[in-house]
């Protein structure tokens, strides 16, 4: 019975020590301290800025390890945006490791922004701007950076309804302001806190406006002004990074025919220092390699753009290899060793089975394996959010 009385008091004992060692001293401040961690602790800002010639996010470097995915169908976003098929492509580009995307928001203006024949904006259309809530929302969901472009040269090219209201438009000054004024700041103040825009794209390839007949050849000065109050607009109703995607170094850089982007053209342009743009996105494909020099075996200032910005390819082949000498692979990694931030190979939506792979981006293969390459080089630079140094990840 004595036995039996000794186990009992010691299972007891033994119980109780236990349950002491798992009530916190003071259960009431523990609670306390864990809510105001939760409440102090800084989120974690998925926006892109820049430091010096790099692009950066959360104290870390972004190497911007892109593609372009530039429509779907033509005009996607007018009202007529397939949610399902963005969101597919959305997840394959996370799932590869490609950290952003360039996207055609208005590929020729017919149905988003109406222009006039006085080269006035009449109006835009409000399913533009919901279709644009729920691109931006997969870019946030899959955090995947839009870099989105706004207008291409497809608007002023013969062929188009449109073509003559907004060769007017971007002739006058008049018209600029009025374009500037009514949908870019619209757009910087309706997207303002989106952190997954990594920088907006102003026009596709205006070299074209100014070269050919079939575009216009408006010149230079008209351009320049137009992507001035443009840029200032954009940066005054946010902290948005602009740039404009030019299709070659030609106008690019005062090594060939002169930069008609550069800050001094466009403060002068605009009489303000908002009109400067944030970085260079300047296109290449193989024709231009004779006159232009080729970038992905030069420094950028080798190939002749300005040392003060970061600058990126926004637009090139992913399969020509046979013609340039570089797999696609290749390409991004030389960028990359030649201190370039970044590269945005051109892909097209095919429906026709001649996608070269499973997925319907045009030879997406090749596309993948270099992003993933890049991310096994790099991941602290194509994700840089992982690594960011934030005091809830040291605790």
């Amino acid at each position: 019975m004595t036995k039996r009385i000794l186990a009992l008091l010691t299972s007891a004992v033994m119980l109780l020590t236990a349950c002491l060692k798992e009530e916190p001293a003071n259960s009431e401040s523990s609670d306390t301290s864990t809510a105001e961690a939760e409440i102090t602790a800084p989120a974690k800002s998925a926006k892109v800025t820049i430091d010096g010639t790099k692009f950066m996010v959360g104290g870390k470097e972004l190497w911007i390890n892109g593609v372009n995915t530039p429509w779907q169908k033509w005009n996607d976003f007018c009202g007529n945006m397939d949610e399902q098929s963005w969101e597919e492509t959305f997840a394959l580009l996370k799932k590869d490791n490609i950290n952003c995307t360039r996207i055609w928001i208005n590929c020729n203006g017919t149905g988003i922004v109406r222009v006039n024949d006085k080269g006035m904006v009449e109006s835009v259309n409000e399913s533009h701007w919901t279709d644009l809530d729920k691109l931006f929302a997969l870019a946030e969901k899959y955090e995947v950076y839009v870099m989105p472009t706004l207008l291409s040269f497809d608007h002023f090219k013969d062929g188009n309804t449109g073509k003559d209201n907004w060769r007017t438009l971007v002739s006058t000054k008049e018209g600029s302001d009025d374009y500037a004024r009514k949908y870019c700041a619209e757009f910087a103040k309706r997207y303002a806190d989106c952190d997954w825009i990594f920088g907006v794209d102003l026009m596709n390839e205006p070299d074209w406006v100014y070269e050919n007949a079939e575009c216009g050849q408006i010149s230079w000065d008209n351009l320049t002004y137009f992507f001035s109050k443009c840029s200032e607009a954009i940066h005054e109703n946010s902290d948005m990074l602009v740039t404009v995607g030019l299709g070659f170094t030609k106008y690019n850089s005062d090594k060939y025919n002169g930069n008609m982007i550069s800050d001094q053209r466009l403060i002068e342009a605009a009489g303000s220092d908002k009109a400067a743009l944030d970085f260079y996105s300047t296109h290449f494909y193989m024709w231009a390699k004779p006159w232009f020099g080729f970038p992905f075996t030069s420094t950028p200032e080798e190939y002749g753009l300005g040392t003060d910005k970061p600058c990126l390819i926004g637009e090139t082949p992913n399969d020509d290899e046979k013609e340039s000498g570089m797999s696609c692979t290749e390409k991004y990694k030389s960028l990359y060793e030649n201190g370039w931030n970044g590269l945005m190979v051109w892909m097209e939506y095919r429906t026709d089975g001649s996608s070269g792979c499973d997925v319907l981006w045009y030879r997406y293969d090749l596309t993948s394996a270099a992003t993933n390459a890049m991310n096994e080089l790099i991941p602290e630079k194509v994700h840089p959010l992982a690594h960011a140094d934030y005091p809830s990840d040291a605790a």
